[in-house]
């Protein structure tokens, strides 16, 4: 059974299950919803437009674009690069297309907006022919979120996107950050696929790529069951053995933001050492497994933030924080901020605290703080709704020229 999720504005959710055996059935399930007694449409004639989020767009797809047969055979030839998630999403445009013959459809793909990303970043150390012949390359995702954010960003900054840099954090179960530079992407955390990057709820992040190989001989396994616990098993929950949820970690550590001693020693080694003794000390009474999960986390998320730092030139003007997690964990964001004044941040404590899906934008670092730090929740609904738009207006050549609405002074984002 499928569980149908139906949120309309101003009205309760509705929750049910109901038997739907494919992906014909499950999107004519949502038109029946949209023309119902909750509906929002009086007849589906109303519809305009479907757009579609397509995670793997490959080298093919550097922009949203308008899907006609020769694209759903692209899409279906790229699912090799993500069989995960192309297949489901080439069926749901199939499905509609089956449905609703005549309505215009666009691909929203996760990967275009890296398609930036310079070639001394997106190429592995690996046979040059592997690239070639099989594509073999960094693409990165989340590519919508990181779009809306980096946007909303500069509006927040008072600056065109053209003249900002930004380092775009998006934290939820699946943990992508993206380096930003004149609104362009040009490195991000995933790679050739979601797998890579830093530490995810379920996902191991980057490791040495000796381990799978090593352990799939210890352990007698197939490729396919290694593949199972590297993307289902391993990150937060490998760590903890339990969680993947960090609510779930932070109220299992039995740690706060008041119970991380501020630290003033001048030796480095100590510094590191007492921290690390005083969190756990704090920690005593709850999982330590569960605070060197947020440890970890912490470290990845500040190491990527200084390597971005430097493939910016150190010209940083704000960071993003969004998602599920990057939008409401004051404890993980202050983890990953303290003690950074050297670099022009300076965290707001009481802001910190207050920031959440909730509060909408909102900047957590002083006024006087160089380099900001922005809450933002994340809208990609927004992004689709527009490319679907501007691509069947022609008015649409790339998200890079492209001025959305949300990049205008005046907008105003749903909280």
């Amino acid at each position: 059974n499928a569980t149908v999720h139906y949120n309309r504005s101003g009205h309760q959710t509705i929750v049910y299950q109901k038997e739907l055996k494919d992906h014909t059935k499950a999107v004519n399930e949502v038109f029946t919803l949209l023309i119902g007694k909750d509906g929002v449409l009086s007849d589906l004639n109303e519809i305009y437009a479907i757009g579609h989020r397509v995670v793997h767009g490959g080298e093919k797809f550097k922009k949203s674009t308008l899907i006609d047969d020769k694209v759903i055979s692209t899409i279906q030839k790229l699912s090799s690069l993500a069989p995960l998630h192309n297949p489901p999403n080439l069926a749901g445009i199939l499905a509609t297309k089956e449905l609703l013959p005549n309505i215009p459809q666009v691909a929203i793909f996760d990967t275009a907006f890296h398609s930036t990303i310079p070639d001394f970043a997106y190429i592995y150390a690996l046979p040059f022919e592997w690239y070639e012949k099989y594509g073999i390359r960094r693409y990165g995702f989340h590519g919508s979120s990181h779009l809306y954010v980096s946007r909303r960003a500069a509006v927040m900054l008072d600056k065109h996107i053209k003249d900002t840099n930004l380092i775009t954090l998006h934290i939820g179960n699946g943990v992508s950050f993206c380096a930003i530079k004149s609104g362009a992407s040009i490195d991000t955390s995933m790679g050739f696929t979601p797998l890579q990057g830093a530490v995810m709820g379920t996902r191991c992040g980057d490791i040495d790529p000796a381990i799978p190989l090593y352990m799939q001989e210890k352990l007698k396994l197939s490729p396919a069951q290694m593949m199972d616990i590297l993307n289902k098993k391993s990150g937060l929950l490998g760590i903890t053995g339990k969680y993947y949820d960090r609510r779930d970690i932070i109220n299992n550590a039995k740690i706060d933001i008041n119970s991380i001693d501020e630290l003033d020693t001048e030796n480095l080694i100590g510094d590191i050492e007492q921290e690390h003794l005083s969190i756990f000390k704090k920690a005593e009474e709850g999982d330590p497994r569960c605070m060197l999960a947020l440890q970890i986390e912490a470290y990845e998320i500040r190491k990527y933030l200084g390597s971005y730092f430097f493939a910016l030139n150190g010209y940083l003007d704000a960071i993003v924080f969004t998602a599920g997690v990057g939008e409401n964990s004051p404890l993980l964001r202050y983890m990953v901020l303290r003690k950074l004044e050297n670099l022009g941040i300076i965290l707001d404590k009481d802001k910190n605290l207050k920031a959440d899906s909730s509060t909408g934008e909102i900047a957590i670092t002083k006024d006087y703080s160089k380099v900001k730090v922005f809450v933002i929740p994340t809208d990609e609904e927004r992004v689709f709704i527009e490319d679907t738009i501007a691509v069947l207006s022609g008015n649409y050549k790339s998200h890079i020229s492209y001025e959305y609405s949300f990049q205008k002074k005046n907008y105003k984002p749903l909280k």
